[in-house]
């Protein structure tokens, strides 16, 4: 037996050994591996062991609503109708709309409001601005911050795709009213106070349009 044949036959042994050690470590697995058997001779069924969960719920929701009350089945229903809607973002959205509309009624600032408003709460600020403005007053307003806010109420109409949610502010400012003589007849500059108010906003889920409209005021 020439060298060249007495090497392969070594290497081939070495070969063997090595897999045959291996099957002892890992084990072979050929196929479809059936349950381990029971000891009454029936097999296990592993998915016994835990339940599968499907999604569960989405924290997105149920950090600002009860998990399963109306509220949080219509903002569900709301991102089912546009998939991108986000529930944390809106509020966050909110809080400076709350901002812009609320200092811009305060100073009177007509064209500040109008994107922000649905046509008749528009009706309504203006006309109360329209108001001070025929009796002189002026108001010297300063936005503190938003001390509170909280998700209060959801409602979605699946026909028209209309979502309505309702938000719990609580803001802190100063304020003052002056008379046409520049004089101070209401408030104090250095005083902070705060607002409470209940907002309504209004979009139609899915449309171009990814503004919210103020439909509803309640102080």
């Amino acid at each position: 037996m020439n060298s060249s044949l007495l090497s392969l036959l070594v290497l081939a042994g070495v070969a063997i050994f090595l897999i045959l050690r291996l099957r002892s470590v890992l084990g072979s697995r050929e196929g479809f591996e059936r349950p381990p058997a029971r000891p009454d001779g029936s097999t296990a069924n592993r998915r016994r062991d835990f339940e599968v969960i499907d999604g569960g719920p989405d924290e997105d929701i149920t950090d600002h609503v009860e998990d399963g009350s109306d509220s949080a089945k219509a903002l569900a229903a709301m991102k089912m109708a546009e998939p991108g809607f986000n529930v944390s973002e809106f509020l966050g959205g909110a809080r400076q709309a709350y901002e812009m509309i609320l200092m811009s009624f305060e100073r009177g600032d007509v064209d500040g409001l109008k994107p922000f408003l649905a046509d008749d709460v528009m009706e309504t600020f203006e006309t109360v601005i329209n108001q001070r403005n025929e009796q002189g007053l002026t108001i010297e307003a300063e936005f503190v911050g938003v001390r509170e806010i909280a998700l209060q109420n959801a409602t979605f109409d699946r026909g028209a795709s209309e979502a309505e949610i309702t938000v719990r502010f609580v803001g802190e400012l100063t304020s003052v009213v002056r008379n046409s003589d520049g004089e101070i007849i209401e408030g104090d500059a250095s005083e902070i106070k705060r607002q409470r108010d209940v907002w309504t906003f209004a979009r139609t889920m899915g449309a171009d349009d990814p503004n919210w409209a103020l439909v509803a005021t309640d102080g």
